[in-house]
């Protein structure tokens, strides 16, 4: 079995990107946030990452179609595959979870059933769910159908697979983001299996840095970032293959998109800490909470606004609601009486 050393330099961009995400975690441990907000962004940032991990990978559902079925809602008029593949992430990300509680090793067997959870009873069972791929295969280029990436052949696929997890639990000195990073693109890059190559990698660097104590408190979906721009996401994977291997180029980018997650992140518990100090201090009655809770979020808010955030609640009483947020100095309102807009009293 040869012997996988990764191939990157530590440039002025990894570092900047690492000491936010660093300082952002460093918040995030020593903040007292409820339990309460704290399970609802979880199940939040669950749904997110099932949602986008499984877009990146051709689903139709929209976000909010993902949102409905995972709360457990019928929806007629989609693809059953589709819903087949959200469902199949939340079961193998609940699996790595327990893995990492249990054994912090990264092993083999836990690669092999992410793949089999993951896709297991969907596309016509053609994945070979938990099995090595037995095939040559290609990466296609959607558009133009261009062989893209030609990975290794199928019989070095269980040695390099072995290699990068022997190299995962060597114990090197790598910051623990970087060893994720490296984890997520060495995988993509074996290519391992006939199916699922990419979920099962963005698993596989989720469990890299749980297990590192970098679970961020579970708040975290990464694949949200790739989503958002996914030509610059295939590009900075390719670029790894057209720089000799050389993955710098594609940590800058793992970091930054880890980054900007985590100061979102990081930026939402402020939010909520001071939405919590502000209810307690005046005593605001739950309406009043969420109204506080939005602006706190979007800076602004009209009164269409506040119908949506507190439904079913007539308008006269959502503006007494708001006059005495005003009354008591917590907001502020401006504009015509049409068109007043509300901000919070800095």
């Amino acid at each position: 079995m040869s012997t996988f050393v990764p191939s990157f330099t530590i440039s002025n961009s990894i570092s900047r990107t690492l000491s936010g995400i660093d300082q952002a975690k460093g918040f995030l441990d020593a903040a007292t946030l409820s339990e309460n907000w704290l399970n609802q962004m979880r199940q939040r940032a669950l749904i997110l990452e099932a949602h986008h991990t499984t877009h990146i990978e051709g689903t139709h559902l929209t976000l909010e179609q993902s949102e409905k079925l995972l709360a457990g809602e019928k929806l007629k008029n989609i693809d059953p595959e589709d819903e087949r593949e959200l469902r199949n992430y939340v079961r193998a990300f609940d699996y790595v979870e327990q893995h990492i509680k249990d054994n912090t090793s990264i092993t083999e067997e836990m690669i092999l059933e992410i793949h089999r959870r993951l896709v297991v009873g969907v596309r016509g069972g053609n994945a070979s769910p938990g099995k090595y791929r037995l095939i040559q295969n290609h990466i296609i280029n959607s558009l133009t159908g261009e062989i893209v990436y030609t990975p290794p052949p199928p019989e070095s696929v269980p040695g390099m697979t072995r290699s990068l997890i022997e190299w995962l639990n060597s114990g090197i000195d790598i910051h623990p983001v970087l060893i994720s990073g490296v984890a997520q693109f060495q995988l993509v890059h074996i290519h391992p299996f006939s199916d699922g190559n990419g979920r099962t990698s963005r698993l596989l660097s989720t469990a890299c840095l749980y297990r590192a104590g970098y679970d961020f408190k579970k708040l975290f979906t990464i694949s949200q970032f790739y989503d958002r721009d996914r030509q610059a996401f295939y590009r900075a994977l390719q670029n790894v293959r057209e720089s000799e291997m050389d993955l710098t180029g594609w940590l800058e980018y793992f970091t930054r998109g880890l980054s900007v997650q985590m100061i979102e992140v990081a930026d939402r518990g402020r939010q909520a800490i001071r939405k919590e100090l502000i209810s307690k201090k005046y005593n605001l009655s739950n309406r009043q909470e969420l109204l506080v809770g939005f602006l706190l979020e979007h800076l602004t808010m009209n009164v269409q606004d506040a119908e949506v955030i507190c439904s079913g609640v007539n308008r006269r009483t959502l503006q007494r609601d708001l006059a005495e947020l005003i009354d008591r100095g917590i907001i502020t309102k401006e504009g015509s009486t049409n068109q007043l807009v509300y901000r919070l009293d800095e």
